[in-house]
């Protein structure tokens, strides 16, 4: 059974940082995803996939942060986004607050291309951040970001199953995994045989006339519930000897 942070008492987490100083951080995203795919899908993604490599690695899980950098999504209703300095403010009292509880090793499970560039620059000024604190330990800390959508298997079955239908947002890999998770809310609409994409992203009214249908290149028709659990699966595989690789690390 996965430990939860929200689930879990002071007193629990107090026992668990005596065995291990890691937890896992799912963010992901509350943006469009094309005609089908569902607003949460980021999140979803990568809360499930969290909690799987929890599960396997023995590892507390925090809450998820359901949030991200999707400013050049916000012309779709729906959507809703924080600036980068607001990101990077809330990692950073994240990271505060749990280095002051004894935490020393952060894994990122990121489900959302857009967050990469913010995570990483918080990353750098929490760094900063706690060492002029002196928090204790504070220079220990070490923060990682994993992609799951990036992850070696995940690229590999992607290819074999949907090739250059895949594309690079609203994807099949990513709405599958969302239809295994939530099988009762797959949705179902008309998709043009024509799908934009390699256009560079700018602001959220060039990338609504880009990208009229909210979807870059792919064809999330092609995805089912049974594909969405072999991405889940490999995911939570490959990130969980990744975790256990990253907290044994100096």
């Amino acid at each position: 059974m996965t430990m939860l942070l929200h689930l879990s008492t002071w007193i629990e987490v107090e026992t668990y940082l005596q065995k291990s100083q890691g937890i896992i951080l799912p963010i992901g995203s509350t943006e469009q995803h094309g005609p089908t795919g569902l607003i949460g899908t980021d999140a979803i993604c990568a809360e499930a996939i969290a909690r799987g490599v929890g599960e396997a690695a023995n590892a507390l899980v925090g809450p998820t942060i359901n949030v991200g950098m999707a400013l050049h999504h916000t012309a779709f209703p729906g959507t809703i986004s924080l600036q980068p300095s607001t990101l990077i403010q809330l990692i950073r009292d994240y990271l505060t607050s749990l280095t002051r509880s004894g935490f020393t090793k952060f894994f990122f499970i990121n489900g959302h291309g857009g967050n990469i560039a913010t995570l990483k620059a918080a990353f750098s000024e929490s760094y900063a951040h706690l060492t002029d604190l002196n928090i204790p330990n504070g220079e220990r800390v070490q923060c990682r970001i994993c992609n799951w959508f990036t992850c070696s298997s995940i690229y590999k079955l992607a290819r074999e199953l949907y090739g250059n239908q895949e594309g690079c947002h609203a994807t099949p890999t990513e709405v599958a995994v969302t239809q295994y998770i939530y099988p009762d809310a797959i949705k179902q609409a008309p998709l043009a045989a024509q799908v934009a994409s390699g256009y560079p992203i700018y602001g959220a009214a060039d990338f609504r006339r880009r990208y009229p249908d909210g979807r870059m290149g792919s064809n999330p028709a092609l995805a089912t519930p049974e594909h969405g659990k072999q991405f889940y699966d490999l995911a939570v595989k490959e990130l969980s000897i990744s975790y256990l690789e990253f907290l044994n690390a100096d």
